[in-house]
């Protein structure tokens, strides 16, 4: 009886879970919200820094391999981010400035390359509720995709989409 419970109330909460999700994402053609956070540099950055540029926003740790695997399509795309002039910036939630070094280590962005530090600024203005959390932002930062884990092909895909925008669209 206990294990019949116990899976029930399992499957209630994750229900309960996944049913919220959707609704902490941001809208196509939402401002993205802006957030100032310290670099490895120890230097403030802001989203609004790169106005005029599109941004693909990760969210994300050292710890999780689904993260890890992000990475490396970003890398394997790095030369059509660059050619569109896409910024990444990935925020680090709840890692510490040595575990983003180690991450990092060894890696080389063909593109502009930002390794942010949260301080929960991020977290809590973008509601992170999975990570990684993968946002492509057009020029004028309104959100174009919002979610999860972005495969290559995909992420190929809406790069291409977004950089075919008329600024102001």
């Amino acid at each position: 009886m206990k294990k019949v419970i116990s899976r029930v109330l399992v499957f209630l909460l994750a229900l309960l879970v996944f049913s919220v999700l959707p609704v902490a994402a941001l809208e196509r053609g939402d401002q993205a919200p802006d957030f100032t956070l310290k670099n490895l540099d120890d230097r403030e950055v802001s989203l609004s820094d790169y106005r005029g540029r599109i941004v693909l926003l990760k969210l994300a740790t050292t710890w999780c391999p689904t993260c890890k695997q992000q990475t490396d399509d970003i890398l394997r795309v790095g030369e059509l981010l660059a050619e569109h002039e896409v910024v990444v910036l990935e925020v680090f939630v709840q890692d510490s400035e040595r575990m983003v070094r180690r991450y990092l280590r060894g890696k080389t962005f063909p593109m502009t390359f930002e390794a942010l530090m949260d301080n929960g600024r991020a977290h809590r203005a973008y509601n992170v509720y999975l990570i990684p959390r993968m946002l492509i932002l057009d020029r004028d930062h309104r959100v174009y995709h919002d979610g999860g884990q972005l495969f290559e092909e995909d992420l190929r895909r809406l790069v291409k989409e977004v950089a075919a925008l008329p600024a102001g669209e």
